[in-house]
């Protein structure tokens, strides 16, 4: 035995048995949990709930005094909590498909890896999913730093009876993949519409010559490369690895920040957390000064707007729809009282939900 090895040895023996002291404490607290199971199921309580998860992870940063970084006692606890929800009943998460978009990459890092994964064809079909009570939840993008809103997730929230219930935020790092890892016989590049948007800088520089065409999702357009070689596609690590594709180029979006926030849509209302976020629709009547008057509630009870985002009202009489998001939790005082205040003044309003913020 090497010198390396002799010194090795006893260090593994120790992590070989506290691996075995923490492979009993998680039993032991998974038999915990399914009795919690048991205590809700008598009551009808939702198995899941982000605000407590929220809060559990919390208080084990803020008491943790090892090495461990906050974002890794996180990943750490959020599967934990996620193979013990499944013991109760394993979760269906519905997301814009197919495997390997980032809408799932998205779903896994908010409710963990033990769920079932619905892929849907297209974003309308994860609002149906939910509705119809095919998904418990679904997972559906709604801004990216880069291009902005995503118009279809804001025209279905008006609409959808539907709550926010969480968000995910991602950093996004697309790259150029093929079948080959060149671009020897490529003559066309596959993407989501917003991904062809954020790379087009790069695709005109280096790639100048492919034809760019919008397809439903890039985990789409991966899974049409791996099949066609005249195809590349622009996608992230996930579909990479889903559909055996070679890098090209990697990292090949505009803006080096590029992230894009994700919602959580469900007929769950979140409890106050104390870092939290309500999400809004509101309309006023076409008259001057309209819009400073429906905003004057949350400058007067201290109320900071996070978003404030227009869509035309589609009745073809300019009319507008303003999704807006304000700091704070519907219940917290100052909040409610500017939320009943919107109400009066608004000619539309909806509340989409209050829900904790996300880290990033």
């Amino acid at each position: 035995m090497s010198t390396e090895e002799q010194r090795l040895a006893p260090l593994r023996d120790k992590i070989d048995a506290l691996d075995a002291k923490i492979l009993d404490l998680l039993s032991q607290r998974a038999q915990a949990a399914q009795e919690v199971g048991h205590v809700k199921g008598g009551f009808a309580s939702p198995i899941f709930r982000p605000e407590r998860e929220r809060q559990v992870v919390a208080k084990l940063q803020e008491i943790n005094q090892g090495p461990l970084l906050p974002d890794g006692i996180a990943a750490i606890w959020r599967e934990v909590m996620s193979a013990c929800r499944a013991l109760e009943a394993r979760q269906t998460i519905a997301y814009l498909g197919p495997v390997g978009t980032f809408s799932e990459q998205a779903a896994q890092t908010y409710f963990g890896q033990s769920i079932a994964g619905l892929p849907c064809v297209s974003i309308d079909e994860v609002f149906k999913a939910v509705e119809k009570g095919a998904a418990q939840f679904g997972v559906v993008p709604v801004e990216n730093s880069s291009e902005g809103a995503i118009s279809r997730t804001l025209d279905l929230l008006l609409d959808a009876p539907v709550q926010i219930s969480g968000e995910v935020v991602l950093p996004i790092r697309h790259h150029l993949l093929t079948k080959s890892g060149s671009l020897d016989g490529v003559t066309t590049v596959c993407a989501h519409a917003q991904a062809l948007a954020q790379c087009q800088q790069w695709l005109s520089e280096h790639a100048p010559q492919l034809k760019r065409q919008a397809v439903s999702s890039n985990a789409e357009a991966a899974r049409m490369a791996a099949a066609d070689p005249t195809l590349a596609a622009i996608a992230g690590e996930p579909a990479q690895i889903a559909y055996s594709l070679q890098a090209v180029a990697s990292q090949i979006q505009d803006d080096p920040h590029n992230r894009t926030r994700f919602v959580v849509i469900g007929n769950y209302v979140c409890q106050a957390t104390g870092n939290d976020q309500t999400s809004l629709v509101l309309s006023v009547d076409n008259q001057p000064g309209a819009v400073h008057r429906l905003l004057a509630p949350l400058a007067k009870h201290g109320v900071s707007m996070n978003r404030f985002e227009s869509r035309p009202a589609r009745k073809g009489t300019w009319e507008y729809h303003f999704f807006i998001d304000v700091a704070g939790h519907a219940d917290e005082e100052k909040v409610a009282k500017a939320l009943t205040e919107l109400q009066d003044t608004a000619a539309f309003y909806k509340k989409l939900g209050s829900y904790p913020r996300s880290s990033i």
